[in-house]
């Protein structure tokens, strides 16, 4: 007795809560994890699928009988086997006949059984009708042969088989998932010629490993042609461990500029998928797709245009997206978990499925040929008996007519057995004509011929994997197609970022000189017009695009990276640009860019010294800015020079004093920071006296003009006239006319 269990005065057992609860869950844990969730590897079935298809064999609903109503054989099931509800049955048999579902379907259905798009939309039990299908003759042709277990069903009124006998490892053929408790199963379909393949390999070398296997069955096989892009490194592992993933992708094409979806990842909706791009489009995060149509149709199950902008539009690209962000492309968990053949469940790897099955399957065609010999046996003893009776027919027919009990005095008269009396005795008179010598001797012959051959191929292990090699061939050859899902390597998908999903608008970004930002519309703003604050007024703007970041430099030579496609509105007044960026204490800002990632600029500072820069190099996400510009002592921050080609270019160099120095642009290194190399030559110490620097630097082509502003007065200098100028980098340059020397900026006119 149990020490949790007493018995008091009155002869009642008690038992504590805590272990009347624990030994409840316990079995009930045992008892969906062995008899509902997860399947047997003999024939790949959970035990309410195996009762659906026993249930529909014994109603005689095979391949070739007429369809009967759905409702019979749930009843039939659940009311002889599977003591459950009945809308729990028929969903199960409902996925047993869904093609998209099944690999290999079970059960053949006639009216609403549901759609890829919506699988739960299959008609009640009333309305549809089915029968099994010819697919399903693999795993209960050899039932009646002394080939199953048979054990009691729900009531002990009837018996059902515990594992059906199956031909092929249809555990693998059309996969299957479950919860249990404390455990899952996702199992995926596979494609029947490779998984036979494969055993007969495992069959003729039994130390194969799963690399070898892996040759045969390279990846499972959906019963859909989306792509299949996992890795077959990644494939080996998984049939190694019994555990992993798989990432499967929609298949397009390019029909006349559009992009045409023709398959859809296992168990994706298609109208989910369309959901999931229409909201991506209402949200204007697909600005490169201008429509979406579904030409889905009976010819087409899955046809769906994506109909891009323009011609411009990167494909490739558009599809990585979707299928990073929609349900296009998708993961699927591998869990290969299963009750093995000695009742327990496991996770398993490719090749202890198909050895547990392959001994699963030797015992089975043992047993089936075990019974074919007793069968055998039990008629040649009889046949025996009835050549002794052919032979002495009269006399066995006067001891029938004249004993009162016949079968002894046969029995002792011809020395016959027990049965074999009982048959002559059987015998209707209408077969005494049959029972001609050579009729009874072709059929000994036959037969003691198939007594040999069972009986060699029962003593040989040889012949009898010859055997088993033999019907799985047959099988692949009756029930075998080509691969549906194909294997395919794929480019990890990637979504848009945020600025590449923005439009490219012309974009004028305008800084005040106490530092409000704002974004206008176009690049034909007068940034002088717009309104500022009470004391505040323009400081300089740049043009760029709305998908381009503006970069900023600050007066202690850090640069800074803002978005353009949301600052606020040159309608107003803008924002401060520290709520977005977080610079040193009483910095000022100097410098806007903006360009493509490769375009250049010329960072300088008013001590003479600079070099060129990739706008690309000046970005960071970092809030604090980046280090770009070194200033030396008492230096300053000069606004950065746009650089529009490096062919041909010159910079052009402006002092406090009215120097102007022209030198080319190749003389200055491209750096990612730093102090530069020396643009003027201007001694440090007036530059701390703030007694001569650098007040402004530009760089133009052999055919620009350049326009100098002092006061009222402009003076525009030709390339003719900047000859004059040019010279060494490093040297001071020359005096300007008289009038212009007093600079207050200069400014580039294009000419040609």
């Amino acid at each position: 007795m149990s020490d949790s269990i007493e018995i008091d005065a009155d002869g009642i057992e008690q038992v504590s809560l805590k272990h009347y609860a624990e030994k409840a869950y316990l079995d009930y844990s045992m008892y969906v994890i062995l008899d509902r969730a997860l399947p047997h590897v003999g024939d790949g079935l959970k035990p309410v699928q195996r009762r659906i298809v026993y249930a529909m064999s014994e109603l005689g609903l095979k391949a070739s009988a007429k369809y009967k109503k759905s409702a019979r054989t749930v009843g039939d099931v659940i009311g002889k086997f599977h003591p459950h509800g009945d809308s729990a049955a028929y969903e199960a048999m409902v996925l047993m006949a869904q093609d998209f579902s099944y690999r290999y379907p079970l059960v053949d259905g006639q009216g609403n059984w549901g759609s890829p798009d919506d699988p739960k939309s299959f008609a009640a039990m009333r309305y549809t009708e089915s029968r099994l299908t010819a697919y399903s003759e693999v795993l209960l042709a050899e039932l009646g042969q002394g080939t199953a277990n048979w054990v009691a069903n729900f009531d002990g009124t009837m018996e059902e088989p515990s594992v059906l006998p199956a031909q092929v490892p249809n555990v693998l053929l059309n996969g299957t998932t479950g919860i249990a408790v404390g455990m899952a199963t996702d199992i995926p379909p596979h494609n029947l010629r490779e998984v036979v393949s494969a055993a007969i390999h495992l069959l003729e070398h039994p130390k194969a490993t799963v690399g070898e296997l892996c040759q045969h069955v390279q990846a499972p096989d959906f019963p859909t042609e989306a792509e299949i892009i996992t890795p077959a490194d990644e494939m080996q592992a998984m049939y190694e461990s019994g555990r992993g993933a798989l990432r499967m992708r929609a298949v397009w094409s390019r029909e006349n500029g559009d992009i045409v979806v023709n398959a859809m990842p296992y168990q994706v909706s298609g109208s989910k998928v369309l959901e999931q791009i229409a909201q991506q489009m209402q949200a204007k995060k697909l600005p490169m797709v201008a429509d979406l149509r579904d030409e889905s149709d009976h010819e087409n199950p899955t046809r769906f245009v994506i109909v891009p902008r323009s011609n411009r539009v990167d494909l490739d690209a558009l599809m990585s997206h979707l299928y990073a962000t929609t349900d296009l492309e998708r993961s699927y968990r591998v869990n290969l978990n299963m009750i093995g053949i000695d009742g327990r469940p496991g996770v398993k790897g490719l090749d202890g499925i198909l050895r547990e099955w392959l001994s699963f399957r030797t015992e089975t065609v043992r047993r089936r040929l075990e019974y074919r010999l007793e069968k055998v046996e039990k008629r040649l003893h009889i046949l025996e008996g009835y050549l002794v009776a052919f032979l002495n027919i009269d006399e066995v027919i006067h001891i029938i007519r004249t004993e009162d009990k016949p079968k002894p005095a046969l029995m002792q008269r011809f020395k016959i057995t027990d049965v074999q009396a009982e048959a002559i005795l059987e015998l209707k008179l209408r077969n005494l004509a049959k029972l001609e010598e050579m009729n009874i001797r072709a059929e000994q012959n036959e037969l003691e011929a198939e007594r040999d051959t069972l009986t060699q191929t029962l003593g040989s292990a040889a012949r009898l994997k010859t055997l088993i090699k033999k019907e799985l061939k047959a099988v692949a050859e009756k029930f075998g197609d080509e691969r549906r899902s194909p294997l395919a390597t794929g480019a990890e998908a990637r979504a848009f970022s945020e600025l590449e999903l923005l439009t490219a608008d012309p974009i004028t970004v305008v800084m005040s000189e106490k530092g409000w930002i704002r974004g206008a519309k176009g690049h034909d703003i007068d940034p002088l017009g717009l309104s500022y604050k009470s004391g505040d007024g323009f400081k300089m703007s740049a043009l760029g695009r709305s998908n381009q970041p503006v970069v900023i430099l600050d007066s202690t030579g850090k640069a800074y990276t803002v978005p353009s496609h949301n600052l606020p509105s040159a309608r107003g007044q803008g924002e401060p640009v520290t709520g977005r960026i977080n610079p040193p204490s009483g910095a000022t800002f100097e410098g806007l860019m903006m360009g493509a990632e490769d375009a250049l600029f010329l960072l300088a500072s008013d001590a003479g010294y600079g070099f060129v820069a990739k706008l690309a190099d000046l970005q960071t996400k970092n809030r604090s800015g980046k280090a770009a510009l070194k200033l030396p002592k008492g230096a300053r921050v000069l606004q950065p020079a746009a650089i529009t080609s490096v062919e041909g270019a010159w910079v052009a160099a402006v002092s406090n004093e009215g120097r102007m120095l022209l030198f080319p642009l190749g003389d200055l290194p491209q750096l990612q920071r730093g102090k530069g190399n020396k643009i003027m030559g201007i001694p440090s110490a007036r530059v701390q006296s703030r007694e001569e620097f650098v007040m402004a630097v530009k760089v133009l082509s052999e055919t620009d003009a350049l326009v100098i502003n002092s006061g009222k007065r402009h003076l525009t200098l030709k390339a003719a006239d900047l000859q004059h100028y040019r010279g060494e980098r490093g040297r001071r340059g020359n005096k300007l006319p008289r009038g212009f020397q007093k600079v207050d900026s200069i400014v580039i006119e294009h000419k040609g």
